[in-house]
């Protein structure tokens, strides 16, 4: 590559040629390029978050409080829904097109100095796209001046390139049965995975998705020496001390798209009251979660009403996002049955009212649990639709129609596309739609309606 700058074009093209590489269950080709960076990594703080559902949205959340604190900070998330610089962004900002592209080349040229010119991709001694992704994130963080960096994992924990890190604080949202093929076929061995974030002198946060699985990151956290907090709903069981517990209570639940939620979150330095967000309820526990998490990386209580201002005005893109009014249009990135059930609740609470509910458009990865998410959406649905997303791992529309059908009972409607349902299923004056499945369908909706 030499001196000459990539261009955004090109940086896209690199990670293109790199996807062949699939995952790579180890740390080892992440290390060698941070070192040949200089190890970026050293010069800040690091928030690592895994999680099978709720990750994304608690390290957003979890940016928008430290940024509130005066801190500079970087936030690391994956997939993107639409274009590859959603991925980084710096204090609230994502980055720009050039600037991702100078991360992108800065981590090539660590490749080929360690590989060779033109065999850093496209051979079997290649780096994989997400290692050049993070590795890239990183030296960026390191070049903006951040102070702090939220990480979400991109699979597991214990060989995802985010793992390359030592966090001072380990955030685990919860568990579920998702990517088996390579986690474990339990929950307790999916468990086990996440757990590796935990590391010396770092502080783990256990947010309630944990529930019933504490014991396994309880067990981590004592074999390197540090101690938990955990996060819990109420006053019931925690498995810590009560003064490592943060406890959530919530107010006020939405009862229309766009609404209100209200909560009180007792973190472990303060009590932080009236906390207002545009979500649905179930955000609630990633609020406390972040506040838990940003409440560890810097050591002290947060300031109130600088939480309470970041909270309101925070985005979250493809979680409940209500991209459209009269009619709503909903886009979320629902991809597993227990993510499914917790967006089945969410219309149900902007819904009360059964015969006003949403046609739900659903655009699925085949293999993931379709039967499941389809059963858990299925009491929701006044209707269905299906579409097919641009992915090789799509379903074919077809073959979810006759899944649908199977399930419920009823035929769906079938379009080729996402961009095609929407065209059509937005322009009825058919009532509300909710677009779901995948985080790919979430990005095709958003470029269709936005």
């Amino acid at each position: 590559m030499g001196s000459t700058p990539l261009t955004f074009p090109e940086a896209l093209a690199v990670l293109d040629r790199a996807t062949v590489f699939g995952i790579n269950p180890s740390l080892e080709g992440v290390t060698e390029l941070v070192q040949e960076l200089g190890s970026p990594h050293d010069s800040f703080a690091s928030v690592q978050i895994t999680g099978t559902n709720g990750k994304t949205s608690t390290a957003r959340l979890a940016a928008a409080l430290l940024q509130a604190e005066r801190r500079r900070v970087g936030l690391y998330t994956s997939p993107h829904l639409q274009r590859y610089p959603e991925r980084i962004e710096v204090d609230g900002e994502v980055i720009s097109d050039a600037e991702f592209a100078r991360a992108i080349g800065a981590a090539l040229e660590a490749a080929d100095r360690l590989r060779g010119g033109g065999g850093a991709v496209g051979t079997p001694a290649g780096f994989t796209e997400f290692e050049l992704l993070t590795a890239a994130a990183l030296w960026l963080f390191a070049d903006a001046g951040v102070e702090i960096a939220v990480l979400e994992v991109g699979l597991g924990g214990r060989w995802d390139a985010t793992s390359v890190v030592s966090p001072s604080v380990s955030v685990i949202t919860g568990v579920g049965l998702d990517h088996m093929a390579i986690l474990g076929e339990t929950l307790a061995e999916i468990a086990a995975d996440k757990a590796a974030i935990i590391k010396p002198a770092s502080a783990p946060v256990l947010g309630p998705g944990t529930d019933g699985l504490d014991s396994v990151f309880l067990r981590r956290a004592a074999e390197v020496g540090t101690h938990a907090r955990a996060v819990r709903e109420g006053i019931g069981f925690s498995p810590v001390s009560e003064d490592l517990t943060v406890r959530y209570r919530v107010l006020q639940r939405p009862d229309a798209p766009g609404g209100t939620t209200v909560l009180d979150v007792d973190g472990v330095h303060a009590r932080y009251e009236g906390l207002a967000l545009v979500v649905p309820s179930y955000q609630a526990a990633n609020v406390a979660t972040a506040v838990a998490a940003a409440e560890a990386a810097i050591g002290r209580a947060l300031d109130t009403t600088r939480a309470r201002e970041a909270l309101a005005t925070v985005k979250l893109p493809g979680r409940f996002e209500l991209v459209r009014t009269c009619p709503a249009v909903i886009v979320d990135g629902s991809h597993n049955p227990q993510a499914a059930a917790v967006l089945a609740d969410a219309i149900r609470e902007a819904f009360p009212e059964p015969a006003h509910r949403p046609t739900v458009l659903l655009a699925v990865l085949a293999d993931k649990d379709v039967r499941g998410i389809v059963s858990a959406l299925a009491p929701i649905a006044r209707i269905f639709a299906v579409a097919q997303p641009q992915s090789p791992r799509a379903l074919p529309a077809n073959e979810l129609a006759a899944m649908v059908a199977e399930v419920t009972g009823k035929s769906p409607r079938a379009f080729d596309s996402v961009r095609e349902a929407i065209a059509v299923l937005a322009a009825e004056p058919a009532g509300p739609l909710a677009v779901t499945g995948s985080l790919v369908t979430a990005g095709e909706a958003r470029s269709a309606l936005l």
